[in-house]
């Protein structure tokens, strides 16, 4: 126990500088003025230097080899504990420090530059700070490929979703393009035409109906915040979570359903295991589970017939609005509606896994050398024309449109589509294993729903993989089927 114990207070000392990091991540992406971001960089490049070199300290693997020598003086919990503090060190072990410097400061600078470039839609000046990034990230593959026996992407998916593989991302991919061949058109056929709602929509009148949603939701403001961003992220900390979105005054829902989205990953960080805060096991299992929680608020939840038949009225109000057009079924088919577009955080249900596969072949592309970063927006139009019918006039609104790849994120993107997946099967084993929760719904009242949340996943932190989880839930692992038959109950009868 000596030897976990130490382990323990290490491990707590590396999660407050991670805390540390996230806040000035959050900060650089909406309070910093634009000429800090060079020194932005080198802070965080120094953090996340000093975190790395935390993990491979010598000692750290000793004390490693100590622990997992009496599994049986642990408990189930400290046990997970050391599993994930294992798969950390060999992540960071598998990379060199110059690296991880060299990372963060590349990344830092493509993200900023991101900014103002997809604002002038110029991806020739994006174009040399993006392939210099991809370099790093294939460097950091390629290592971690080595070290782990996976391919390169694989080796990046293990980042963000532990033991996803790109052959199974493949096998859920196929059988969601098989069943969209023939949904789609048939969704697009069935969906009414919504009302035209007249704006324009003022964003602080977006930003208030917003805030009273989130705190209908369980959102606590007491322990996190909301501001405005270029791209809606959840950052932060469990303890003081911070959520950003965008406002259109021209269409409310988009900045809507960007804070009910993020207000969904919000009560998934702060509801994690509070006895483990500083500790691997007390982190979100991964990005698969994370993204369940923000779509199950967005799209199971807020899309449907409950939520609006609350929400109508206040919305209205809040906008000054009358007519037709404001009552729960008009409001539906707005929310609701089916087509082909060209943005990833505007897409519909239906719509959107396209989005993602789109975005996964290209990616796994890049890291395995098959495709150049200027390659990507002749692909990305050909790409969006082969699954949607439709393809960007520029690359604003093509390969320019998300923030991951600038910022280094490569191997997130699935998490999306397979969240979806996942927040299917939760929210219909929730439904049917608590009769309140759809009644709760119509009328704002989502402290059943939340506490089912709570305790099959929040509370769970990384104690179990993914499946497990989903397997306690709902019964079985990830699949479509839960999805498939959503989508053929909301938009295919």
């Amino acid at each position: 126990m000596t030897a976990y114990q130490d382990l323990e207070a290490r491990f707590h000392r590396l999660y407050a500088l991670r805390g540390a990091a996230a806040v000035l991540q959050w900060d650089s992406s909406t309070m910093m003025p634009k000429g800090g971001a060079k020194a932005r960089a080198e802070q965080l490049a120094q953090l996340n230097l000093v975190c790395h070199e935390a993990l491979i300290d010598p000692a750290l693997a000793d004390l490693l080899n100590r622990a997992e020598a009496h599994p049986h003086a642990l408990d189930s919990w400290q046990g997970a504990n050391l599993r994930e503090m294992r798969r950390q060190w060999r992540h960071a072990n598998a990379v060199p420090p110059r690296l991880v410097e060299d990372l963060t400061r590349s990344a830092t600078a493509c993200e900023h530059y991101w900014r103002e470039a997809r604002a002038r839609n110029d991806f020739a000046g994006l174009a040399p700070l993006l392939e210099s990034l991809l370099a790093l990230v294939r460097e950091a593959a390629l290592a971690k490929a080595g070290a782990f026996g996976l391919s390169p992407y694989d080796a990046l998916l293990d980042e963000y979703e532990p033991g996803l593989s790109a052959a199974r991302i493949d096998h859920l991919f196929d059988e969601l393009a098989t069943f969209l061949a023939s949904a789609l058109p048939e969704a697009v056929e069935k969906a009414a035409a919504p009302s035209a709602l007249p704006g324009p929509f003022p964003a602080e009148t977006q930003r208030r109906i917003g805030l009273r949603f989130m705190a209908d939701l369980g959102f606590d403001f007491d322990r996190g915040r909301l501001d405005i961003s270029h791209h809606p992220f959840t950052g932060g900390v469990p303890d003081d979570v911070r959520l950003t979105t965008r406002y259109d005054e021209t269409d409310f829902t988009k900045g809507l359903m960007g804070v009910l989205h993020e207000t969904g990953h919000g009560l998934y960080e702060s509801g994690l295991p509070e006895q483990w805060r500083h500790q691997p096991v007390g982190q979100a299992v991964g990005m698969v589970l994370h993204e369940s929680q923000s779509l199950l608020v967005e799209m199971q939840v807020c899309r449907g017939d409950a939520f609006l038949t609350w929400a109508a009225p206040q919305l209205a109000e809040a906008f000054g609005g009358l007519g037709a057009g404001w009552k729960p079924e008009s409001l539906a088919r707005l929310y609701r509606r089916v087509r082909p577009g060209l943005i990833r955080v505007d897409a519909d249900e239906v719509t959107y896994p396209a989005h993602i596969i789109l975005r996964y072949r290209l990616e796994r592309a890049l890291i395995d050398g098959r495709m150049g970063v200027r390659d990507l927006p002749e692909a990305w139009r050909a790409g969006m024309k082969d699954l949607l019918g439709i393809a960007p006039p520029d690359d604003r609104d093509g390969c320019m449109q998300d923030i991951h790849w600038p910022s280094g994120a490569f191997g997130y993107f699935p998490t999306y589509t397979l969240g979806a997946l996942a927040a299917a099967q939760l929210f219909a084993a929730a439904r049917r294993q608590d009769k309140t929760i759809e009644a709760g719904i119509a009328k704002g009242d989502f402290a059943p729903l939340l506490a089912w949340l709570r305790k099959n996943v929040h509370a769970l932190g990384s104690l179990k993989h993914t499946d497990e989880v989903l397997t306690a839930a709902t019964g079985a692992p990830l699949g479509i089927e839960a999805w498939r038959r959503h989508i053929e109950a909301r938009y295919l009868v």
